[in-house]
């Protein structure tokens, strides 16, 4: 099993709206690196932080609840779509360029954890949402630094 963090805009997708829609594909990242994640390691059943990259008056950033992968990678149909802000001229049907896998809501986080919990405690060491200049939207974490993020919401 791996595990991932997944960074969406609050105002733009939030783990509420996860909650309420139960699933939904993961369209419209276009990071090579981050699709490469997606397409090439993501597996069934891997566990995701769901983190809101995209503070908000009211909620800081930071990771929010959790989700998991509940089908492999497929082409994402934004891209072919020529009115999306996603639309990517040189895809085909036959010949994709992104890809998207499906993700469905676990739990939502009694208590964020914030961006700035995640950079003060020690045993996050190393994790790459806390380091600087770290913008990747979709990026790998270790089962120990889930786990920890996890234990940390509980307080």
């Amino acid at each position: 099993m791996n595990y991932w963090l997944m960074k969406s805009e609050a105002d733009c997708y939030s783990i509420d709206d996860l909650k309420r829609d139960k699933k939904t594909s993961w369209t419209g990242v276009r990071n090579y690196q981050a699709r490469n994640f997606m397409r090439d390691n993501m597996q069934l059943d891997d566990l995701i932080l769901f983190y809101h990259s995209g503070g908000t008056k009211t909620e800081p950033t930071g990771v929010y609840g959790v989700a998991k992968i509940t089908s492999k990678s497929k082409p994402d149909e934004t891209q072919f779509d020529k009115k999306s802000e996603y639309f990517e001229p040189r895809a085909t049907k036959e010949n994709a360029v992104w890809f998207c896998p499906e993700i469905s809501f676990v739990k939502k986080f009694k208590n964020p954890v914030t961006l700035s919990d995640i950079k003060f405690e020690n045993s996050l060491s190393g994790i790459m949402v806390a380091q600087k200049g770290s913008r990747l939207s979709v990026q790998p974490v270790s089962e120990k630094h889930f786990r920890i993020i996890e234990e940390m919401n509980q307080k």
